[in-house]
């Protein structure tokens, strides 16, 4: 997602510097024009916004925090864009951490997949101050097919968990559902009809369905990431006085997953220990 982000900021015309922890996914930017940093200090060193997209908080903590994190090599007036799908707490938390340095903060997390993040078609969850919104919107206009302004810090991390907390819980109940028709003895193609062309046909489903079948789960979105993502809409709900029961049934399916030794797969193989399981 972060390789499509910054190529479309390259092809944009803005000056980018780009810094992976895996240094080769940063050769097809750099011989597009990216520079390349050896540290997020140093990335972040003469950028007058800092945007980043990784797995999880933990990741995010490195990349911002620390003496090679982006906030020390920041200068005041910096913005900096959290698009990574990570919990609120640590928004609020990076957030503090960011005004300490003089630097704004939006969190912003995406919709889309990595075609998307390629093609600059990214829906984008933002939470933080609408000025400094405006202030970032041309970069994130050459990135994204829609940018939404949910509220305060936080904000956009707490739809993004939602969105995906609802997705995980289609994704493994079409799942259950797949494997039943396979073993039920129906006509697979035209039960799955029924299913993609009616009410429960959303536009998530309708793509699952297709990958499951085919199969193919060359990863869109990795399903370790995905029971990341339900672990922490269900930790955000218990904070809510919220039990995402379906949450927790799907988590547990993707846990089987993981479990399966198709963490790294996309979602879509969700069912493949369903399928086996007798």
């Amino acid at each position: 997602m972060g390789s499509g982000m910054a190529g479309r900021l390259v092809a944009g015309g803005f000056p980018v510097t780009v810094f992976n922890r895996n240094p080769e996914k940063t050769v097809a930017l750099a011989a597009a024009g990216a520079t390349v940093a050896g540290s997020p200090r140093e990335a972040a060193a003469a950028a007058d916004v800092i945007i980043s997209m990784v797995a999880d908080d933990a990741a995010a903590r490195s990349l911002w925090l620390g003496e090679t994190g982006a906030l020390a090599g920041a200068r005041p007036g910096t913005v900096g864009i959290e698009c990574s799908t990570i919990t609120p707490g640590w928004v609020r938390e990076l957030a503090a951490a960011a005004r300490a340095r003089g630097c704004d903060l939006l969190d912003a997390p995406v919709t889309g997949s990595r075609t998307h993040a390629a093609a600059g078609e990214l829906t984008f969850l933002v939470g933080g101050e609408a000025a400094t919104l405006e202030r970032v919107r041309p970069v994130l206009a050459v990135m994204s097919k829609a940018i939404i302004h949910l509220g305060p810090s936080g904000s956009g991390a707490m739809i993004k968990l939602i969105n995906n907390f609802v997705c995980g819980a289609q994704v493994a109940a079409l799942a259950e559902a797949l494997t039943m028709i396979e073993r039920s003895g129906l006509d697979r193609a035209r039960a799955l009809e029924v299913l993609t062309g009616g009410a429960p046909g959303s536009p998530l489903v309708k793509m699952v369905a297709g990958r499951m079948t085919a199969p193919d789960y060359t990863p869109n979105f990795h399903l370790q990431l995905m029971a990341k993502d339900l672990r922490y809409a269900i930790a955000e709900g218990r904070g809510l006085g919220v039990t995402l029961a379906t949450g927790t049934a799907a988590l547990g399916q993707f846990e089987n997953g993981i479990a399966a030794g198709l963490g790294a797969s996309d979602i879509a193989a969700v069912i493949e220990p369903m399928r086996n399981q007798r």
